[in-house]
């Protein structure tokens, strides 16, 4: 029985069968062009990422997120590693044109002042107090002046160094004693070209600079955030109280804003003594929190820390506290007042 088809029916049928395939062309080409975009954005990637070369030939390649004493982190697109240093050979940053080693001081996003000092927002993972003391214990110093001591710490490894202002004010004769590990033994070496680069007697923050000829890069310690504490977290103090030296005592954050003549401080039960002021106080993961600054001579547990947001803005603005020896013990520069004689008008 021959079956007759109607000519609409054709129609229909001829159209459907080309709109699934047009339909098949336009997914095709769809995903080949979406294909090629991801292989162009991975490859604009690759060419902007950091390369980590490890110590078993393999390498790590990605974004550089943070790089601590003891490890980094990178962002690989898919996930977040933490790469430990002691497998690290090299570092390649997108940047540079070879692989820099890997380095022994941390080496992190810096502030508005690139690679004067080192500050990571994110807190660190915790760690034992014994093993950090052994890693930035070098870079904690012993401050003396004619008039006292004090305590201070390496901000980078020229030989800048943070302490309080009243532990060198009125003084211009400033020694600088440092505790260098050598062989799992301390040498201590004295430098006695010290300059005074900043001042800020309002925040009792000074800023030094040793100038010794002989003096080798420092060991420096990584600021923190302070912002992030809680009441209650462990913190620690290395410093000279009554001048012993490299003395450590730890204890807890007991609150974050005690006021105090106007400035809020950190309080901690961690014992701070005449000698300590001008030292660190860090945070377990061995960064700097706070400076150590003074404590109440009737009471025991009651250390106040300066926080270490304002040593960050103090070094990120060091140009106008500049040291002057014009006016030493002021971090300001005042013009002299008008006088009436400079605004009477000449003699007829």
């Amino acid at each position: 029985m021959d079956i007759k088809l109607h000519p609409r029916r054709i129609f229909r049928c001829g159209r459907l069968v080309k709109g699934s395939w047009l339909h098949y062309r336009l997914t095709m080409l769809l995903k080949k062009y979406i294909a090629l975009a991801v292989l162009l954005f991975c490859g604009l990637r690759l060419a902007c990422a950091d390369v980590i070369q490890l110590k078993d030939q393999a390498a790590v390649t990605g974004k550089i997120l943070a790089e601590r004493p003891d490890s980094i982190v990178v962002d690989v697109g898919y996930t977040v590693l933490v790469v430990p240093r002691n497998v690290i050979a090299g570092i390649s940053k997108s940047d540079n044109a070879a692989p820099t080693p890997a380095a022994s001081n941390p080496v992190v996003s810096v502030n508005a002042i690139p690679q004067f000092f080192y500050s990571d927002n994110r807190p660190a993972a915790a760690r034992d107090v014994q093993d950090l003391v052994k890693q930035i214990g070098e870079a904690v110093v012993q401050v003396r002046t004619p008039g006292g001591l004090g305590s201070g710490f390496f901000i980078n490894a020229d030989g800048y160094l943070i302490t309080n202002f009243h532990v060198i004010e009125g003084e211009t004769e400033i020694s600088v004693e440092v505790y260098h590990q050598h062989n799992g033994q301390l040498d201590r070496e004295t430098y006695k070209q010290v300059k005074i680069i900043a001042i800020n007697k309002f925040h009792d923050l000074a800023l030094l600079k040793i100038e010794d000829k002989n003096a080798p890069k420092f060991k420096y310690v990584t600021l923190g955030n302070s912002d992030v504490l809680s009441v209650g977290d462990t913190v620690f103090a290395i410093g000279s109280p009554m001048g012993l030296e490299r003395t450590v005592t730890s204890g807890i954050v007991s609150t974050k804003t005690r006021q105090l003549e106007g400035e809020l401080y950190l309080q901690t039960t961690a014992q701070i003594n005449p000698g300590n002021s001008g030292g660190p106080l860090f945070n377990l993961g061995g960064e700097v929190v706070g400076v150590t600054n003074m404590k109440i001579t009737f009471g025991e547990g009651l250390g106040f820390a300066i926080p270490v947001e304002l040593v960050k803005n103090f070094l990120e603005h060091r140009d106008a506290f500049a040291y002057s020896t014009d006016n030493p013990n002021n971090p300001y520069h005042y013009l002299e007042p008008p006088g009436r004689t400079k605004n009477q008008p000449a003699a007829q």
